[in-house]
């Protein structure tokens, strides 16, 4: 026998549903939702469950979850002290942001808070043009400057974001490697892995976001599957079943970008 359980984590309540695959048979429970740590909710609810339809550890095939932690963390601004790297000259991309205004008229109105700080963002020479070439090269004799500086700010996390990156990655590669090397047990987020694609202040502001709220994520989702694996649930996947080369992209994606549309998702 094996089962498919779901796990939904919502402001008030926790809920969990679970099918059996050879019968159809669907189950369901639900327990309050614990905000000072929503594994706790997590493992409340899948004991209920597993416990109220008799299902055994080993019989779980997928265990799915939904969350909000990435959406609360953005709304609460307890996301992580985060940092940015861009080309030399557009560290204000974030606060520039597009014209669109939430009342058209308004003037005088507040813009939206940035995730990161001015005092957080740094720049580096560089500059890729818009048909992908090399203008200027990477000063790479200025990445130990940034990295000295980054280790001052106590960061938790580094987004970078150079200019047409998703046309040429090269000089934020090459970055990324040398941040990544230097900063053991930080994570760097590159634009040309979250979000490839034209537009500046969409690529940089998504690029940011997965750098504020990375490592709310893998912790949480660290916790949450030490816990499962002591009770012996290893069922933990992010695909089942066939695999293509649009599964394998899809993949790649969601381990580069912590707002991925699913962190656990069945292909």
């Amino acid at each position: 026998m094996a089962w498919r359980i779901g796990v939904d984590i919502g402001g008030t309540f926790t809920d969990v549903a679970l099918v059996d695959d050879a019968s159809g048979h669907i189950g369901v429970a639900k327990v309050p939702t614990t905000p000072s740590d929503l594994t706790e909710g997590v493992l409340c609810a899948l004991d209920m469950a597993m416990r109220r339809y008799q299902v055994a550890a080993a019989e779980v095939e997928l265990l799915s979850h939904a969350t909000t932690v990435v959406t609360n963390a953005i709304l609460e601004e307890t996301g992580a002290r985060a940092a940015l790297i861009t080309t030399r000259g557009f560290r204000d991309v974030l606060e520039l942001r597009r014209s669109a205004r939430a009342d058209l008229y308004d003037l005088f109105q507040d813009a939206p808070a940035t995730l990161i700080p001015r005092r957080r963002r740094f720049e580096i020479t560089e500059r890729i043009g818009a048909d992908g070439a090399v203008v200027t090269p990477l000063a790479e004799n200025e990445i130990d400057g940034l990295v000295a500086a980054l280790k001052a700010a106590g960061i938790d996390a580094v987004a970078i974001s150079l200019l047409f990156s998703f046309l040429n990655p090269e000089h934020e590669r090459k970055l990324g490697a040398r941040l990544r090397a230097a900063l053991p047990g930080v994570p760097v987020y590159m634009s040309c892995e979250v979000l490839p694609e034209i537009k500046e202040f969409e690529r940089t502001s998504t690029t940011a976001v997965c750098a504020y709220v990375g490592p709310v994520l893998a912790s949480y989702l660290a916790r949450l599957q030490a816990a499962t694996r002591e009770k012996a649930m290893t069922a933990w996947k992010r695909t089942s079943g066939r695999s293509s080369d649009r599964a394998r992209r899809r993949r790649s994606r969601a381990r580069a970008s912590p707002i991925s549309p699913m962190a656990v998702m069945a292909i």
